[in-house]
């Protein structure tokens, strides 16, 4: 008999008590972003401590500047690979309350369709009932076998929906203990309620704010229009000339590093039937505003994007003001991938600008963040093993995606441990994370469970 049969078998037996435990953190109010509930923080950390012990973790809880790490550690067998597993057990405010339904640190089962229940309350999806699927794999494979199939660190934040400010110092200060041969985040989603996803790319951004300076006072537009130069107009063109008729960005270098994504992982994306219909009408929209000819899946998961956040200049009251503006500004962010560096992009970036204000003008910048983009190898011995192992579990084959968006713990891996991560998750996107109504699929708990043992036999075998 396989080694993974009995363990799935486990899981299943074991599903009624998994959810009475994750009811039990569900319950503590760790919502880091207010001091007022900085003991409920620590609540949770020692109540993930105490759980983990009965698994036989060696866990402990450490402190730092502000809420508390968990760091677990489990033995495996010898020559076995060592993984790092990342979850996060703080949660967001639940303002508004009165659109909740029930109490928020009331959890509950509701059947929300036929055939469909649901886990409700804050942190059922972000991000503890995601890091509890981890712990009941563990759990089931101790329970099964005595032990688990490869030796384990776990490290739980308290941060991470407040920014995360301990948790570089202490990746660093803890760089020895933590390091392992790749670190697994629980942080991410399914494709759909059939289909699973890994993440294999995760985009970079480079944040800038242009400020354009013409005279030295706001000027009537009649006694100086058509003489003084104008900011606004001014930087409404250097903003104009960053994209061609074609969608792509005109700063030179732009596309350093910039690869091609696989064919083969291009088809994978159009079997899953996105269309620009379906994924821009949602939001009152229907043509694709990026680069011609690619779909909308590969504008937001694997090409590099400028984009203005926001524009400022002249009178923006009511009414209305005749008046030449004595300066203009931007704000611009540039999503990157692959090998884009984010100090060439700031650089070239000003550099353009420099060359487009007129000679009795100036212009001045302000940094607002940077960091490169994440791209796993599509190769990777473990992302395949990982990729096969969630097949056989759920109803449709997996989906290697990426995000538009950034995971900044990913980057610190790479950075301060020289680890890739393995980003796997189970949430679904009517999820409601961060807003009222926080629910869990209950099939995703269940399945979720036995997708991670399945990785784990996955990723030990030769």
């Amino acid at each position: 008999m396989s080694a993974i049969a009995p363990v799935l078998d486990r899981i299943d037996e074991n599903l009624d008590q998994s959810l009475e435990r994750l009811f039990g953190l569900l319950r503590v109010k760790s919502i880091s972003t207010d001091p007022a509930f900085a003991p409920d923080c620590r609540k949770a950390a020692e109540w993930l401590v105490a759980d983990l012990k009965t698994i036989g973790f060696d866990a402990s809880v450490r402190d730092t500047p502000g809420h508390p790490m968990v760091v677990a550690h489990h033995d495996g067998p010898e020559g076995s690979p060592h993984v790092l597993f990342y979850g996060h057990y703080d949660v967001q405010p639940v303002d508004p309350l009165n659109l909740w339904e029930d109490d928020p640190f009331d959890p509950k089962i509701k059947e929300m369709a036929p055939g469909i229940k649901v886990i409700t309350g804050r942190g059922s999806s972000d991000d503890k009932g995601q890091l509890m699927l981890f712990v009941e794999a563990c759990r089931a494979w101790k329970e099964v076998h005595g032990g688990l199939p490869c030796k384990i660190t776990l490290l739980f934040e308290g941060e991470e929906e407040s920014g995360s400010p301990s948790l570089k110092p202490f990746l660093e200060a803890n760089a020895q203990e933590l390091k392992a041969d790749f670190a697994m985040v629980c942080d991410t989603g399914m494709w759909d309620r059939e289909t699973p996803a890994i993440c294999v790319g995760l985009r970079g951004l480079v944040g800038e704010e242009v400020i354009v300076h013409a005279a030295n006072r706001d000027l009537h537009s009649g006694e100086y229009g058509g003489a003084a130069a104008n900011p606004v107009r001014i930087l409404a063109k250097v903003l104009a000339d960053i994209h061609d008729d074609n969608g792509r960005v005109t700063i030179a270098g732009f596309y350093d590093g910039v690869e091609e994504t696989p064919a083969q992982v291009l088809q994978s994306w159009e079997a899953l039937g996105e269309t620009a219909e379906n994924f821009l009408g949602e939001v009152g929209l229907a043509i694709p505003a990026g680069e011609k000819g690619r779909s909308v899946l590969e504008l937001t998961w694997a090409r590099p994007t400028a984009e203005f956040n926001g524009i400022i200049g002249g009178y923006t009251g009511k009414g209305f003001k005749t008046v030449i503006a004595a300066e203009a500004s931007a704000k611009v962010s540039f999503r990157l991938v692959h090998q884009q560096n984010p100090d060439k992009i700031r650089a070239a970036f000003r550099d353009f600008v420099r060359a487009r204000i007129p000679a009795d003008c100036s212009v001045e910048f302000h940094e607002h963040g940077g960091s490169p983009a994440i791209q796993l190898s599509y190769d990777s011995p473990f992302l395949g093993k990982a990729k096969d192992a969630l097949s056989d579990e759920w109803p449709k084959q997996t989906v290697m995606l990426a995000m538009g968006g950034s995971i900044p713990i990913v980057g610190d891996f790479q950075n301060f441990l020289g680890m890739e991560s393995l980003l796997v998750g189970f949430a679904l996107p009517d999820d409601r994370i961060h807003s009222p109504n926080e629910k869990y699929d209950l099939t995703s708990f269940h399945k979720g469970q036995r997708s991670w043992a399945r990785i784990l036999h996955a990723l030990t075998r030769s």
